[in-house]
């Protein structure tokens, strides 16, 4: 992330399933590239290296997924997102907390462990969403949500489909319930 000091620091958290539209909207609320820059998931490269690892690794449970997310979030505030916001310039977080948070929910996990998990992260001082429609949200394969629902071990009381539509339904709520700017595509 570059860009020059341009008047007050902001963190902008753009949350949704689909990558390509969550990015789009990251661009769109930064604006221009001199007001600061996009932090994107896996920014440490965590999950390139579980998306090389061979078969004997094992596919992770959610938990274990959402742990790495956390841990790769750690590393985007450490050494992307704070240092930018200390310089006076905007950083948009692409995604952020919610997409996780959703994911988690979606899965079953519980709303306080999550809270725990992501309890380190500061609140962005606005929040968007990119809301896709559950059909389409099923096609999208890149992206966090799309990475854990292709690797992650689902039970067998769950599918793909019931984690991308729970996964959606819980960002829809989470944008009426923080009445963030919602976008449509």
């Amino acid at each position: 992330m570059n860009g020059a000091r341009r008047g007050k620091p902001a963190l902008i958290a753009v949350d949704g399933v689909d990558a390509t539209a969550v990015l789009a909207e990251a661009r769109a609320a930064l604006g221009s590239p001199e007001r600061g820059g996009i932090s994107r998931w896996d920014a440490s490269g965590v999950f390139q290296d579980l998306a090389v690892a061979d078969a004997g690794a094992g596919a992770p449970s959610a938990r274990t997924l959402l742990m790495l997310y956390a841990a790769d979030l750690a590393f985007r505030l450490r050494w992307e997102i704070r240092p930018a916001l200390a310089e006076g310039r905007t950083v948009i977080a692409a995604p952020y907390v919610e997409t996780a948070v959703a994911l988690g929910r979606a899965v079953g996990l519980e709303a306080g462990w999550l809270t725990a998990l992501f309890r380190f992260a500061p609140r962005p001082a606005e929040r968007r969403f990119v809301h896709r429609r559950p059909a389409r949200a099923l096609t999208i394969k890149d992206g966090f949500v799309g990475f854990a629902c292709d690797r992650m071990v689902i039970g067998p009381n769950r599918t793909r489909r019931q984690i991308t539509e729970g996964t959606v339904a819980h960002l829809r709520r989470s944008a009426q319930r923080m009445r963030a700017r919602r976008v449509r595509s």
